[in-house]
């Protein structure tokens, strides 16, 4: 029966990384797969083909618990479903202020940053704002509004999709570093593995020459020589309103401010997220875009709106991923030890086993980021490794799984929204960018181990 879960999710999972060739939403297997993975756990458990095993390392056995037991079942399906809303909240919030911002043209005011015409000087100008942009609103967020912004400045989409695929290594070095830049990062933030301020210390650094490597090498490269193409007929841009500036501070600054509410009150990231939009919400209302401002414009500027247009199937995806890999998590594989643990607990002992250097383990976990989905990566590690909070592993992994995705095209979130606004095709990503972004990968890994292992032995 053990089989069947493992199957099921091994069904699940090749469904989403298929999701191209098959032209189906990634969120449709990963909703099925955790529902049956859950409704096998609950048929077997309560047969007693097998236990299931919750946070606290307690095991539950059904013939032998009873009631006690089945009340472990339904505790530890509910404390999952706890950590995984506390994620998709957190993400409901960050996208709704991003969305607010967007509608009140925030966004233009980084346009006027920009001025240069050199080819060169306006990719490391892209670089370093996708950077910084993405450590802030999350490096998904951050690609897409580098991108819109590039196809107000570069006409030629030959010249653009170099642009936009460099965007990508920016925003997932960017993201790696900051406890709200990548989903996987605020993952490890509020499953209290690291503390804001030690990851943005020690993954900085090692993020800075991921970003940095690769647009030095191609700001050598043919594509990026001599000066931009300005069309002459260049479409008046949009203007920006009354309120753009001011929702553009005000946003960012309430996303920042919630690594601070946390670190005041030591109250989960979510609660900080929702009084962040709750601010930005209540400053929308009131707030006049434009001079002659009526009630019938409103709706066009109101959060209402961009609660309609945040994107609830990857909210939906994120779901799904997380209640599988929790249901792996929770199912009882072997025993370590003399101790039952679970099937990602058992894996990591086996891979220990295997591969006894933990820094190589974690540098094939970035390579495989890149193939397959980076969420449900790290959300295993998280239930394989039993390491205390700021160790070194999770630093690690926050790094290796926010930039090893941007060697493949499809390996990160921020590349698949790049590949579909500008249609970038796989192979060509694979031959001109892959090896930027692998020896920016590594080169940064390398930083990491020499200050962490060499200079500092961190443990």
């Amino acid at each position: 029966m053990t089989s069947i879960i493992i199957l099921i999710f091994v069904i699940g999972y090749l469904s989403i990384t298929l999701e191209h060739p098959l032209k189906l939403d990634k969120t449709v297997p990963a909703l099925i797969m955790a529902s049956l993975i859950w409704a096998v756990l609950a048929i077997g458990f309560t047969s007693g083909w097998f236990d299931v095993i919750n946070s606290e390392e307690q095991a539950f056995n059904f013939l032998s618990g009873g009631e006690t037991a089945m009340e472990g079942f339904e505790g530890t399906l509910l404390h999952h479903l706890g950590k995984t809303a506390e994620i998709l909240i957190f993400l409901i919030g960050a996208m709704t202020i991003v969305e607010i911002i967007d509608l009140h043209r925030g966004f233009e005011v980084l346009k006027s940053v920009v001025k240069t015409k050199s080819k060169r000087k306006l990719l490391w100008t892209i670089g370093i704002i996708g950077f910084f942009l993405s450590a802030i609103i999350d490096n998904l967020t951050a690609t897409i509004v580098l991108i819109t912004l590039l196809r107000k400045l570069i006409h030629k989409r030959e010249d653009r999709i170099w642009y936009a695929a460099l965007v990508v290594i920016a925003a997932n070095a960017g993201g790696a570093w900051s406890p709200i830049g990548d989903v996987t990062t605020t993952m490890l933030w509020i499953a209290k593995k690291v503390t804001a301020g030690a990851l943005i210390e020690f993954v900085i650094l090692p993020s800075i020459v991921c970003f940095a490597l690769p647009f030095l090498i191609a700001s050598y490269l043919p594509a990026f020589r001599g000066n931009v193409d300005v069309d002459a007929a260049e479409d008046e841009p949009k203007e920006s309103l009354l309120s753009s500036k001011t929702m553009l501070f005000l946003g960012l600054g309430m996303i920042v401010s919630v690594p601070i509410f946390k670190s005041l009150t030591h109250l989960p990231p979510y609660m900080g997220m929702m009084l962040a939009l709750g601010v930005v919400w209540l400053v929308s209302e009131y707030i006049h875009p434009e001079e002659d401002f009526s009630r019938e414009r409103r709706h066009l500027y109101s959060a209402h709106k961009a609660l309609s247009r945040i994107e609830i199937s990857s909210i939906l995806f994120f779901l799904g991923i997380l209640m599988a890999v929790a249901g792996l998590e929770s199912l009882v594989y072997g025993v370590v030890n003399g101790e039952e643990v679970g099937t990602l607990r058992y894996l990591a002992e086996v891979l220990q086993n295997a591969i006894p250097n933990q820094d190589v383990v974690i540098i094939l976990l970035g390579i495989l980021s890149a193939i397959i989905d980076n969420v449900p990566l790290v959300a295993a590690s998280i239930g394989m490794y039993d390491m205390p909070v700021d160790s070194v592993l999770w630093h690690f992994i926050a790094y290796s799984a926010g930039t090893g995705g941007s060697m493949l095209i499809i390996g990160s979130a921020a590349g698949v929204a790049a590949m579909g606004m500008e249609r970038i095709d796989f192979i060509w990503y694979l031959k001109k960018i892959t090896w930027l972004a692998f020896v920016g990968f590594i080169a940064g890994a390398g930083v990491f181990l020499l200050f962490e292992r060499v200079l500092f032995h961190h443990s």
